[in-house]
């Protein structure tokens, strides 16, 4: 059974540094996030191509590579969740979260019993296909999947301190730019939408879970850690492509 090195971190206080990926579909892609140093990615199935075969040769490599694999499922069905956890994802991030009863459901669904209810297969990816005391799997289990609300709609800022009270909740992770649309500004640094993200930021700190954000902007991610966020999630695998291929380009056509 393999410990959730992000988690554990997040629970001492610490940053932790990640990205997205959201269109390759090598295997190779856990091992060269790792490689940069990175702590964590996210595998996207809300705005990625990915289906589950994908994501769990994804999450075999990640897992030996030694960084943590978190998979944003398109919605908090309990089919969506489990399988992902089943094939060795650490944690998951659930989008447009808004209120206490769908965090409550997320945690009964990711936990097993006596804290939830999910499904129990213990020779699977999540378990590097060995067995265990069903006890001693089911707890190590329950203690280290990450739960990762995406907080980007204006009700769920209003009713940020229901949502964070939820037992289980790990962290709150801002979609900056479904939260600018939502609030109706438009625009992720506009001051109306800077207050709504402070609003969770505080009420994070208040219920003992980590704040974070997921943007391509270093300098914003930057701003946000001095402003107390811990989990910062930095661009994507093609954005990442698209400006190392465009430096290179524009530095040889001068």
């Amino acid at each position: 059974m393999r410990d959730n090195l992000v988690k554990q971190a997040l629970q001492r206080g610490e940053v932790v540094i990640g990205t997205m990926a959201t269109e390759m579909r090598s295997p190779a892609i856990g091992l060269l996030f790792a490689n940069a140093g990175f702590d964590f990615f996210f595998i996207d199935m809300e705005h990625g191509s990915y289906d589950i075969i994908t994501v769990a040769d994804l999450v075999k490599v990640a897992r030996l590579a030694g960084i943590c694999p978190i998979v944003r499922v398109p919605d908090p069905a309990y089919h969506l969740m489990s399988r992902p956890l089943d094939a060795g994802a650490q944690g998951l991030m659930i989008p447009r979260v808004e209120t206490r009863e769908v965090v409550e459901h997320i945690v009964r669904c990711v936990k097993y019993p006596p804290n939830g209810v999910r499904g129990c297969s213990i020779s699977k990816g999540h378990n590097e296909y060995t067995g265990a005391p069903l006890a001693e799997f089911t707890q190590h289990a329950n203690e280290n999947v990450l739960v990762v609300l995406q907080i980007e709609r204006r009700r769920a800022v209003e009713d940020i301190d229901e949502l964070l009270s939820v037992p289980g909740v790990d962290v709150a992770l801002i979609g900056p730019n479904d939260l600018a649309a939502s609030l109706g500004t438009m625009d992720t640094q506009h001051p109306e939408t800077e207050a709504a993200i402070q609003t969770v930021v505080d009420g994070a700190k208040r219920h003992g879970v980590a704040a974070g954000i997921h943007t391509r902007d270093v300098e914003v991610l930057r701003m946000w850690q001095e402003r107390g966020m811990r989990m910062l999630t930095c661009s994507t695998d093609t954005d990442f492509i698209v400006q190392g291929a465009r430096t290179a380009v524009k530095s040889l056509r001068r």
